[in-house]
């Protein structure tokens, strides 16, 4: 049964505001609806069409993905060809094809001709036809003379306009342009590819292509692929403009996407400045690109200049330096960071690689060393973008020498000696030096000085690190043996501020047990779980002999925190530097152990705390609560005991009205702490 005119005319309705609302979000970057809005109206136009199939079109916005899997790619010939581009390396190169360019258009040599110039996207070159506006045909780029039929894929990419829009387009009209994957889209598309044990791609050149040929358009579909578009091909039953710029407006006015970096400049110095300038926010785009194309602006210039046999002789790529190259791992060493992760770094014999030669590289983790399989010997691409550390991007499997081994993580840290040990479940390796590992000490001495810790105001990181360079503090228990004649020593340092400061590091001394510990840095050991110790053992010594069982019955004390506690007072020079620390004079009240958790009057009971108290302080209200046996949470949720909410709260008390917790102002909190 045919549609009825009424529903025609609602389809071509809905049509036009889809094609319309996809310009808006997918080219212009600018969405005027909700996507809630955009998703009716697809809805509705599905509807439709599935009540009047006769009303399914091909440039519908609802046929994107609607082909069904093909066997093989079909071969079309390109009626024009699409040639590659001559490169430029350098600026004298560029001061070449100048030249070249004006002697066979008669010019003078220091003529300012106008370049468009643009990007030259690091993706894959397509063509598409359209007749009478409507998408008919996609092809790579192939040999340049014929491509592959591609056209039911271009068709899933939501920037590629089914019908174009406007007026006064050619009756055929093919253009030319630069499929490619965006930098955030491949970082997605590669971390849930490995999530879920899926090939990643090596990067987004090769991901754009790699989804430019699948026979299944859903998967294309699946793909976060964008495009660019840069020139015109074939122009039948009507025109263009005289200037390629203007071309590029002009294709813009009729829905396809044109790169927003283009630009029109004077001579070689202009093509030299937009170089430069673009250069300089090259890694702050979120697309890859490996030079500037520039062309001839003049289209009657671009005629009677012509083309070489692969090539036209009015336009060329200035190319950045390669961000990817081939070397040889000489060795593979293991570095440990600022928090005692154990890295492994590849040596490699000397290579020229974005714009800089290279001779290390990050391997990231174990897991990434063994999932790339990078062995001492083995010839690699390795790859750097800015500022980035340049990484091992793969091997190149044939090229691998006999007996190569594989690289296992040391068991001894190879700056302490401690011992390195990595969890199941995660990545990095870990040094178990703490105080004790150089590579660690900045952190380490930041940490025990903070506020939560041993509080040592006037300490801050700059002043630290003056003195780990100085090699003047190693382990935190030589901040107690500094004086004053050393601390004058110092930068920005005076004899006031040195007086100050020593007389903060001696009243540091005086602390609790919970603190002290907090202030040792073992991880996954905070202020909770200290103040938990402190209050389940009462004593230092308690804690440093307890075993994995006796660590895990203690609140909050799981089996992982329990093997951190253990590794650590485990290693000798940890108990070295906790025994200076108490010969310095710092100390605390000891105490009986606890009696059972169950026992403490507010055990089990979760707060929260909001807001200003009048008389305490959130953290003295944090110390009193735990002291009593709470828990003291930073967000409310349905296990939140109470809210303890004080001048100025804010979300967290309306979040408590709403799941109708217990609040309490500093009166009653002070009941609770003492209604035993």
């Amino acid at each position: 049964m045919s549609a009825s005119a009424a529903d025609r005319k609602k389809s071509a309705s809905l049509r036009k505001q889809i094609w319309h609302h996809n310009h808006q979000y997918h080219v212009l970057d600018e969405p005027d609806v909700p996507d809630a809005e955009y998703d009716r109206l697809v809805r509705e136009l599905q509807q439709l069409e599935a009540d009047n199939p006769d009303l399914v079109t091909a440039e519908s916005p609802t046929q994107r993905v609607g082909a069904k899997p093909i066997k093989a790619f079909g071969t079309i010939a390109h009626q024009l060809p699409m040639l590659s581009l001559d490169n430029a390396f350098n600026a004298d190169e560029l001061r070449d094809f100048h030249r070249r360019v004006t002697d066979r258009l008669g010019l003078d040599a220091e003529s300012a001709l106008s370049y468009s110039a643009e990007p030259k996207l690091d993706g894959a070159a397509v063509s598409l036809l359209y007749e009478d506006g409507v998408l008919v045909r996609g092809a790579t780029r192939g040999d340049g003379n014929s491509g592959e039929d591609i056209t039911h894929n271009v068709r899933t990419i939501l920037a590629v306009p089914l019908q174009l829009m406007g007026e006064g387009f050619p009756r055929t009209l093919e253009v030319r342009g630069e499929v490619f994957m965006p930098r955030a889209g491949f970082a997605a598309f590669n971390a849930a590819a490995a999530k879920n044990d899926e090939k990643t791609f090596v990067n987004p050149r090769n991901a754009a292509a790699g989804s430019l040929r699948q026979l299944d358009p859903r998967l294309t579909a699946e793909r976060p692929l964008d495009i660019y578009v840069y020139s015109v091909g074939v122009v039948d039953g009507g025109s263009v403009p005289d200037r390629h710029s203007e071309i590029l407006c002009k294709l813009q006015d009729w829905g396809l996407k044109v790169c927003p970096e283009r630009k029109v400049v004077s001579g070689i110095d202009g093509c030299l400045e937009f170089y430069a300038d673009i250069g300089a926010k090259r890694d702050d785009l979120p697309y890859e690109i490996d030079g500037i194309v520039y062309k001839i602006d003049r289209l009657d210039y671009q005629q009677t200049l012509g083309f070489v046999s692969r090539a036209p002789r009015w336009a060329i790529a200035h190319k950045f330096p390669a961000q990817e190259e081939l070397t040889v791992v000489r060795d593979i060493e293991f570095q440990v960071g600022r928090t005692g992760a154990v890295t492994p770094v590849a040596r490699l014999a000397p290579v020229f690689v974005g714009g800089v030669t290279v001779s290390n590289a990050t391997l990231h983790n174990m897991d990434e060393l063994n999932r790339k399989d990078v062995r001492v010997g083995d010839t690699v691409i390795v790859r750097r973008a800015g500022d980035v550390i340049p990484e091992v991007v793969k091997i190149v499997p044939d090229r691998r020498p006999i007996g190569a081994k594989i690289v296992k993580i040391p068991s001894q840290c190879p700056e302490c000696g401690s011992a390195v040990i990595r969890e199941e479940d995660e990545a990095v390796a870990r040094c178990t030096g703490g105080l004790f590992c150089a590579a660690q000490r900045v952190e380490a001495l930041k940490h025990f000085v903070s506020r939560r810790a041993l509080d040592i105001d006037g300490l801050g990181a700059k002043l630290i690190e003056q003195l780990v360079d100085i090699n003047r503090v190693k382990t935190p228990a030589d901040l107690f043996d500094l004086d004053q004649d050393g601390l004058m020593g110092l930068e920005r340092m005076g004899e006031k501020s040195a007086i100050n400061l020593l007389a903060s590091i001696d009243a540091s001394k005086k602390t609790t047990l919970s603190r002290f510990l907090y202030a040792l840095g073992i991880r996954e050991v905070g202020e909770a779980t200290a103040a938990s110790l402190a209050t389940h053992y009462g004593r230092l010594r308690n804690v440093m002999d307890a075993d994995e069982a006796g660590l895990q019955s203690v609140q909050d004390v799981g089996p992982v925190v329990a093997s951190r506690i253990l590794s650590f007072f485990g290693e000798q020079h940890n108990q070295d530097v906790v025994q200076k620390l108490i010969e310095s004079g710092v100390s605390w009240p000891e105490a009986d152990p606890a009696p059972a958790a169950d026992d403490g009057h507010l055990s089990g009971k979760v707060f929260v705390l909001t807001g200003t108290l009048p008389t305490m302080s959130r953290d003295e209200a944090k110390d009193r609560i735990q002291a009593a046996g709470g828990k003291v949470t930073g967000s409310v949720s349905k296990k939140t005991d109470f809210l303890v909410a004080g001048e100025k709260s804010g979300s967290k008390l309306t979040s408590a009205q709403k799941l109708e917790v217990a609040i309490l102002d500093e009166g009653g909190l002070e009941k609770l702490l003492i209604d035993q």
